[in-house]
C-alpha cells in the first residue's frame, strides 16, 4: 500500500527527476546561511579562510557549525513539502504512511529502544575501555547543543527519510513497478552519500557496509510496516543521541557531548555488527511487535496503480 500510493498515470518518473533537481537546489539555499557567516567573518576577522572541510568543521565553535549546517535541512525539508504537493500533486501524508493518518506511538517505540541501546551499549563500553574516552561535558555548551540538537536533528533526520525511504522509493517503484529494486536502489544512494565523511578517510572502505546496511534495514522496515514511522524513529534517535553522547575527532560533527571517543578507530567487526546482528534483532523485535507477514511479497512483490487518482489527494 504505501508504494502504491504514488502510482498513478499521471504521475510519471520523469516528475521524480524534476523534482529531486529541486529538492537539492532547496538544499544549496540552505546552506547559504552558511556560506554568508563564514564569508563575514573571515572578512572581519584575522581567521584564515577554510581551504578544506576539516578546516571548515572547525572554524567555528562547534554548536554554531552545527546550528547552520543543520538550518539547510529545514530549508530542505520545505522544498520536499512543496515538490510533493505541487510537482506530483500528493499530501505528504502519502509520502509517509499508508494509514489514514502518522502512527506517532510507532515513532516513539523505535526512537525510545534505539535510544536505549544506543545508552546502554556506550556506557558498557566506558565502563570496559574508559582509557578510550573522555569525560567531555561542559554544562553551559552542553545546554546549548541540547536546544539546537532536540529543535533541528529530528528536522534533519526527517528530511532524509522523506527523501530516501519517502519520495525515493516511491518514485523508483513508479519506475520498476516492483518493491525490491526500490529497496535497492535508496539503500545504495542513501549509503553513498555518506562516503565522503571522514569516517570513511579514517575507518576506510568497510564502514560503506554500515551505511548502505543501514539504509537497507530503514528500507525493510518501511516496506514492512506500511510507512516511515519506525524509520522517523529510529533515525531520530540514532542522529540526536549520538550527537548528545558521544563525539570524536574524526566524526562528521564535533559536539560539546557528554563523552569524548579518544581511541584509534579501525577497520574491524565493530563496524559491521550493527549490521549482521544488530538489524536482524531490531527486525525480530518490531516484526513480533507488529505481526509482519508476507515478507517475500512485500519486499520483493509488485507495484501496481490503485486506482485513477492518487489517494490522500
Amino acid at each position: 500500500m504505501f508504494l502504491e500510493q504514488s502510482i498513478n498515470s499521471e504521475n510519471k518518473f520523469f516528475k521524480y527527476i524534476w523534482g529531486s533537481v529541486l529538492i537539492i537546489f532547496a538544499s544549496f539555499v540552505g546552506q547559504i546561511l552558511f556560506v554568508a557567516v563564514l564569508l563575514y567573518d573571515s572578512s572581519t576577522t584575522d581567521k584564515n579562510y577554510p581551504t578544506t572541510n576539516d578546516a571548515l568543521m572547525r572554524y567555528f565553535d562547534s554548536n554554531l557549525t552545527l546550528f547552520l549546517i543543520l538550518f539547510s535541512f529545514v530549508i530542505t525539508m520545505v522544498g520536499v513539502y512543496l515538490v510533493v504537493r505541487s510537482v506530483h500533486n500528493q499530501t505528504i501524508l502519502s509520502v509517509t504512511t499508508a494509514r489514514k493518518k502518522v502512527d506517532w506511538n510507532r515513532i516513539f517505540f523505535s526512537f525510545s529502544i534505539w535510544t536505549i541501546f544506543t545508552i546502554a551499549t556506550t556506557l558498557i563500553t566506558y565502563y570496559y575501555n574508559p582509557t578510550e574516552f573522555i569525560w567531555n561535558f561542559k554544562p553551559i555548551p552542553f545546554a546549548v547543543l541540547a536546544a539546537i540538537a532536540i529543535i533541528l536533528i529530528p528536522i534533519q533526520t526527517s528530511c532524509e527519510e522523506y527523501i530516501f525511504r519517502g519520495y525515493l522509493m516511491q518514485g523508483f517503484a513508479n519506475l520498476a513497478r516492483n518493491k525490491w529494486f526500490p529497496l535497492l536502489m535508496t539503500s545504495l544512494i542513501f549509503g553513498g552519500m555518506h562516503y565522503f565523511n571522514p569516517e570513511v578517510a579514517k575507518i576506510g572502505p568497510l564502514i560503506m557496509v554500515y551505511y548502505i546496511g543501514t539504509g537497507l534495514f530503514l528500507g525493510i522496515i518501511t516496506l514492512m510496516d506500511d510507512g516511515m514511522e519506525l524509520a522517523l524513529g529510529f533515525h531520530a534517535a540514532n542522529n540526536l543521541v549520538g550527537a548528545l553522547l558521544l563525539t570524536s575527532d574524526w566524526s562528521a560533527f564535533q559536539t560539546h557531548s557528554i563523552f569524548k571517543d579518544i581511541s584509534e578507530p579501525s577497520a574491524s567487526f565493530d563496524i559491521i555488527l550493527p549490521v549482521l546482528i544488530i538489524y536482524p534483532f531490531l527486525l525480530f523485535i518490531f516484526s513480533n511487535k507488529y505481526k509482519w507477514t508476507n515478507w517475500k511479497e512485500k519486499l520483493t512483490g509488485k507495484v501496481d496503480e490503485l486506482n485513477p487518482t492518487i489517494i490522500n489527494k
